[in-house]
């Protein structure tokens, strides 16, 4: 992790109090792991942690949209941030949600790498745009709007600027991934 260890450490209980130590522990019992560090982390802020998992739960794993397409825009949004703990994370969750390893791969070549089908290489293109731009230019958002609905298109919007204000929360607060990144 460039420039040292942790900014903020991961809390313990008496740091998280009980309500977010004992949602920590259920997160690791989840991913098979100990406590998440970004639940340890962002646990410390008490209140605004329940908060954001509220937020967080309803764009993924609780959105609408088709969960490969969910875990290959915040595989982009990864890569796009350097955000190492969330590409470590989504490059397991991208593989449960059913994207192969070649497919995991090829999301830091972008959307113009051969291989992707016309639906994920607008996707990509979306995470980029609004990564570079801060918005989804025309083009693209007439792609988008052939296939998804408005709550849809709102959502794919939220999902991105949500996982890139995450990546950069983690990136500054220094939050080091809890497994090592694959590819």
């Amino acid at each position: 992790m460039a420039g040292g260890g942790a900014r903020v450490g991961p809390g313990n209980r008496r740091q998280l109090g009980w309500v977010n130590y004992g949602i920590a522990r259920i997160g690791g019992r989840v991913i098979g792991a100990r406590a998440p560090r970004i639940f340890t982390t962002l646990g410390r802020n008490r209140r605004l942690f329940r908060r954001w998992l509220w937020f967080a739960g309803a764009l993924m794993p609780g959105g609408k949209l088709p969960r490969e397409d969910t875990e290959l825009l915040i595989l982009r949004v990864a890569h796009n941030s350097g955000c190492e703990y969330e590409w470590s994370h989504h490059e397991r969750l991208g593989r449960r949600a059913g994207l192969s390893e070649e497919e995991i791969g090829r999301v830091r070549q972008g959307p113009e790498a051969p291989g992707w089908s016309d639906w994920q290489a607008t996707l990509l293109r979306a995470a980029d745009q609004m990564h570079s731009d801060g918005r989804i230019g025309d083009e693209t958002w007439a792609a988008l709007s052939a296939r998804l609905d408005e709550p849809r298109l709102i959502e794919l919007c939220m999902l991105i600027g949500h996982y890139e204000m995450l990546a950069m929360t983690l990136n500054t607060l220094r939050v080091e991934p809890d497994f090592p990144a694959r590819l």
